[in-house]
């Protein structure tokens, strides 16, 4: 057991830099990324990568799970706030920090597993308590849904300023971007305060996320190429 130990924290670690790399690159080339590419960004051997995956999906599948743990994690970090809104905002900043355009490239691409269903229920039950509480203390507006609140953080957590600075190579700027990032992020959170003018339109529906998740196996009968 000894002797496994390091080798399990060496796969905790390149499944990290996978899942950091994925995200970039996904958001860069979305669906048609390459898994070379993913694997050369993460520092990670292509070789390796596929003994331990036997395909490019049971590779994204297993990164979707890894994202909405951090999903989780931010959900029940945000709950043990006595501040319902404090609990609310770090949630949503933390979730827009490390989604860096998310997974949502891959929805419908890849088939939606056990383990994946169960953790997007999970995330979603939790969420839904914290704007349930913050609309209790009447710290968010009445009219903001748990699912205005996904689609802001997919959207704020995308940033082509970042992303082109990164593909530049552009380390002088990258300090600057991440702190307007920050004051995006803080604007956001103010529209979400009570006391605005209502929103406009009907409040989304959560099919308009979810649905975009089925997947047909015609559409992925790949084998474990190496692309």
């Amino acid at each position: 057991m000894a002797r496994r130990a390091p080798r399990h924290a060496e796969a905790e670690r390149n499944d990290q830099a996978l899942l950091e790399a994925a995200k970039k690159v996904l958001a860069v080339d979305g669906a048609h990324a390459s898994v070379a590419t993913i694997a050369a960004r993460a520092g990670v051997g292509i070789a390796s990568l596929y003994r331990r995956y036997r395909s490019k999906d049971e590779l994204f599948q297993h990164l979707c799970a890894l994202s909405l743990d951090q999903w989780i994690q931010a959900a029940e970090r945000g709950l043990r706030h006595d501040d319902p809104w404090e609990g609310l905002a770090h949630y949503i900043s933390a979730c827009i920090e490390f989604s860096g355009g998310s997974l949502g490239p891959l929805a419908g691409t890849i088939a939606v597993t056990d383990e994946m269903a169960a953790k997007f229920t999970r995330s979603d039950e939790l969420m839904h308590d914290l704007v349930a509480r913050a609309h209790a203390a009447g710290a968010l507006r009445s009219d903001a849904t748990a699912m205005d609140i996904s689609l802001l953080i997919e959207q704020v957590g995308k940033s082509p300023l970042i992303e082109q600075l990164d593909r530049q190579g552009r380390t002088d700027l990258i300090d600057a971007a991440h702190n307007a990032r920050k004051r995006t992020i803080a604007i956001a959170l103010d529209g979400l305060r009570s006391g605005h003018p209502r929103l406009p339109g009907t409040a989304p529906t959560p099919a308009l996320l979810a649905e975009r998740w089925e997947h047909s196996p015609t559409d992925s009968t790949r084998s474990p190429g190496r692309s």
